[in-house]
């Protein structure tokens, strides 16, 4: 066990405490209620499908194998396998396997194959009306944010947030801790059971408790969609974030992109998960940290914020179910996210 995140080692004693939530509860409109899918058992099928980037029937191998111990069938899509350039297949294959998954009332989970780039070409064409009446988890993260936030808007339903088919370990004895507890969080996730995470102080971090439906992903697809009707609706909400391969100054101009369409404003909590930077240029310095950025961004808000959260491009990426209340609590001895 990972002993740096999971809440089985921090004190009950931080799950009580007698403060009222400090986040701002004026003006914030009633979100619609989001449905939540149901959660698989044994002998339910997921589907894999690429609405993004491309692999290989090979590399997705392990987490077939993976899957059917935990007692699911798994039907492969078209997509896996087919290749476009970068693409899973052209858009209208990726389109046409997406849209036939989230048709066909059998499956009941669609795991994304991987991330990369390619979701937004195609979300406009989905049709997301059978899903609507017979909904189902949507899982992965990176490029799939495009997903998750547009469903959580336009279609209130919750989705999974988590590690997808190339982050399985192709060898699971040489795996490392972190991988494998990761890796199960999905399984637990699709069979109902109540995510609870914890991880260790940041002098950084705002302390507080915030209760709110969790929404969340990568930032810089949450910052394309601004704008259009995928666009993230983050009011009365706590909002994860996390990115990788980029430099300083273009965060912080992702972080003002949050600030400056009010996305900040009204948020139950914030909760920063990896950020792995692009080194500055020589000569070129921007000279803040990621730290600095964030805590100029929520300067005059009095939400809770936590830093190194396990989520994001690295090994610790926790599952998490988007659109389901959550309630994190950030104190001096360590923070907790739990589905309530």
């Amino acid at each position: 066990m990972n002993r740096k995140y999971f809440l089985s080692l921090i004190p009950a004693s931080l799950l009580i405490s007698p403060l009222k939530s400090i986040a701002n509860e004026a003006s914030i409109t009633t979100p619609k209620k989001v449905k939540i899918p149901s959660y698989l058992v044994s002998g339910d099928t997921i589907g894999i499908t690429c609405p993004a980037g491309y692999i290989t029937q090979a590399e997705i191998e392990p987490s077939v194998i993976q899957m059917k111990s935990w007692g699911f069938n798994v039907v492969i899509g078209k997509t896996v396998g087919a290749k476009d350039f970068t693409f899973g297949g052209t858009d209208e294959e990726r389109l046409t396997d997406l849209q036939q998954m989230l048709d066909e009332p059998t499956i009941k989970a669609i795991m994304c194959a991987r991330g990369g780039y390619g979701a937004v070409r195609i979300i406009d064409q989905l049709d997301f009306s059978k899903f609507k009446s017979s909904p189902k988890w949507i899982i992965g993260f990176s490029d799939i944010t495009i997903l998750h936030c547009h469903i959580n808007t336009n279609v209130h339903i919750a989705s999974i947030h988590s590690k997808m088919c190339n982050s399985f370990p192709s060898d699971w004895s040489l795996a490392e801790p972190i991988q494998i507890e990761t890796i199960n969080s999905i399984q637990q996730a699709l069979k109902g059971e109540k995510l609870r995470y914890g991880t260790t102080y940041n002098t950084s971090n705002r302390m507080g408790i915030a209760t709110g439906e969790l929404i969340g992903g990568n930032l810089r697809c949450i910052e394309n969609l601004a704008g259009s009707k995928s666009e993230i609706q983050t009011d009365g909400k706590i909002l994860f974030v996390e990115d990788t391969g980029e430099y300083l100054y273009s965060i912080d101009r992702m972080f003002y992109n949050l600030k400056r369409s009010g996305k900040l404003d009204k948020l139950k909590g914030l909760i920063i998960g990896g950020f792995k930077v692009k080194p500055d240029d020589s000569g070129s310095e921007f000279g803040k940290t990621l730290i600095d950025i964030v805590l100029e961004k929520v300067k005059g808000f009095d939400y809770p914020v936590c830093f190194d959260f396990p989520v994001g491009h690295q090994r610790a990426n926790f599952a998490l179910k988007c659109g389901i209340k959550h309630k994190l609590e950030v104190w001096e001895s360590g923070t907790v996210l739990a589905e309530i």
